[in-house]
């Protein structure tokens, strides 16, 4: 069997995700291995292979190292064709992305206002979106300190998917206090949007 070894030590989020994706990609079988010098890549990295059905082991040699082996077989399914049993009540099709934890422009107490609101008609609305991205300062409402965070776990406990940007978390200084959902990287996140039929942005 094929095997392919990349080193993605010193490549920023997406980048260890995209150059695994592309060798993944580019073989019909084999293993790809991947080594990488942190630990949310290895996590995203781990995502990746869980995400297309793929057999994986990630290990954590030092600090500095961490390795990922994939192993792709012909007869596996391929991203498009791996299904995740969903809920009724969630519409796989439709994403909902928060870019601040505010909602709209204007008087930046009232978007507070307005973004718990829309949060909470999510809980009671249904069919529930099947993914919330959260990036840039929408970050916030994912973390200690968000109003929205007992709206935001029931959301999770009914099937939907719920990211934020790890690179939004570390400008932020957010990552220790991430408290619902998963870190993701700009790939996955590319990956969510592209394939909605459906986005409704919040800004």
């Amino acid at each position: 069997m094929k095997k392919i070894e990349i080193d993605a030590r010193g490549q920023a989020c997406p980048k260890p995700v995209i150059m695994t994706k592309k060798e993944l990609d580019n073989i019909k079988e084999g293993i790809v291995v991947t080594i990488v010098d942190n630990e949310v890549a290895k996590n995203n990295v781990s995502k990746l292979a869980n995400s297309l059905g793929y057999e994986y082991k990630a290990e954590d040699i030092s600090e500095n190292e961490y390795v990922i082996t994939i192993i792709k077989k012909s007869e596996e399914l391929g991203e498009e064709e791996h299904v995740e049993t969903k809920s009724k009540d969630i519409q796989d099709d439709k994403v909902v992305v928060f870019s601040s934890d505010t909602m709209g422009k204007g008087s930046e107490e009232l978007g507070r206002v307005l973004i718990k609101s829309f949060i909470y008609t999510l809980t009671e609305a249904t069919p529930y979106p099947s993914t919330l991205i959260f990036y840039n300062s929408g970050v916030f409402l994912t973390c200690e300190g968000s109003p929205v965070l007992e709206d935001l776990k029931k959301l999770e406990e009914n099937g939907v998917e719920i990211i934020s940007c790890g690179t939004c978390l570390d400008y932020y200084n957010l990552k220790e206090k991430l408290q619902v959902g998963q870190i993701s990287n700009m790939y996955t996140i590319y990956e969510k949007m592209r394939n909605a039929g459906n986005i409704i942005n919040i800004r």
